[in-house]
């Protein structure tokens, strides 16, 4: 069971950050070489002032900025000690139906109230990381109507607030020389909108476990145990174990590309993986999220979220 942080040795970065509007995620590689190492490396030391500089413009704007790393990419940069719980991007489910993994070495989640914001501060960021790394993936996302994702119900109902956010996403006591710090798992979506929206609403409501306009939960009598809200229902020892969510709608209607950026904070990768297992293989097995029929995941990356206080001393960092 998870167990409330206690005298966090740094201060966490902008994990539990009030939701925004507006969102870009960017997924990079980094380029190989010393120099590039070095660079990102020194990069560490400017995120926060870079965020400082580009949020003073607009001071009730909500900008804030997450970095976070891979498995991989902190060995090559930083080497030991590691995050205890850091590795790899786990894949789940069978072929047609699977949480794939893509490369991934840095994750920036940045955040405000108005997308230009968000581009300035991504601009920037890039720009003094120029060829350093190379970004594999960037969606910018919005917040659609009251909370909702682009298949219509609400996003994020069940997520911690307050200090019990902190308590589900922060690490504490059990990895003393990453206190502060926390994990991230994200997932880029691409959703069947035609079939859909071809269901009716009482059987989207089955698929998902929640009323549409009311958001309400559906009782267990009429809930089926393979919706997306029971399966990714996690428990230990009798209680609930919450990540945090800050799901974003994307999409190119001219493409036909509609799609949910999912990104999950928690203070272990456990329960991020345990509803991935059980979304993509079953709970039991075969028993499988049948939100998954409309839905894609092609992209999957684990990053690991050091407190702000580490991340500017990962500047001085040799691996």
């Amino acid at each position: 069971m998870t167990t409330p942080m206690t005298n966090p040795v740094f201060d966490p970065q902008s994990v539990c950050q009030p939701i925004t509007s507006s969102a870009i995620f960017i997924v990079a590689t980094l380029a190989p070489g010393d120099d590039a190492a070095n660079t990102v490396r020194g990069w560490c030391a400017d995120v926060a002032a870079l965020v400082r500089s580009v949020g003073k413009r607009v001071p009730l704007g909500n900008l804030s900025c997450v970095c976070g790393f891979g498995s991989s990419a902190w060995d090559t940069l930083f080497g030991s000690p590691r995050p205890a719980s850091l590795h790899p991007f786990r894949e789940f489910g069978p072929a047609g139906r699977r949480a794939v993994a893509t490369p991934g070495d840095i994750l920036l989640h940045i955040r405000a109230d108005q997308m230009d914001l968000c581009f300035e501060l991504a601009t920037q960021l890039l720009s003094a990381l120029g060829d350093a790394v190379a970004v594999v993936d960037e969606v910018q996302g919005f917040r659609y109507f009251d909370m909702r994702s682009i298949i219509g119900f609400v996003d994020g109902t069940e997520n911690p607030v307050g200090r019990h956010a902190v308590d589900f996403t922060i690490i504490g006591d059990e990895d003393p020389s990453f206190s502060g710090g926390s994990y991230v798992l994200v997932q880029k979506y691409l959703h069947k909108m035609d079939a859909w929206n071809a269901l009716s609403v009482e059987a989207q409501e089955r698929v998902i476990g929640r009323k549409k306009l009311s958001d309400i939960e559906l009782g267990d009598e009429v809930k089926p145990t393979n919706s997306h809200s029971a399966l990714t229902t996690i428990t230990q020892d009798g209680k609930e174990v919450k990540i945090l969510r800050d799901n974003m709608p994307f999409g190119r209607p001219g493409a036909k590309e509609f799609g949910t950026f999912f990104i999950g904070y928690a203070r272990s990768p456990q329960p991020l993986e345990q509803m991935l297992e059980n979304m993509f293989d079953g709970r039991p097995a075969g028993n499988y999220d049948h939100l998954l029929d409309f839905s894609t995941a092609v992209t999957g990356g684990l990053f690991f979220v050091p407190s702000a206080d580490l991340l500017e001393d990962l500047a001085d960092r040799q691996p």
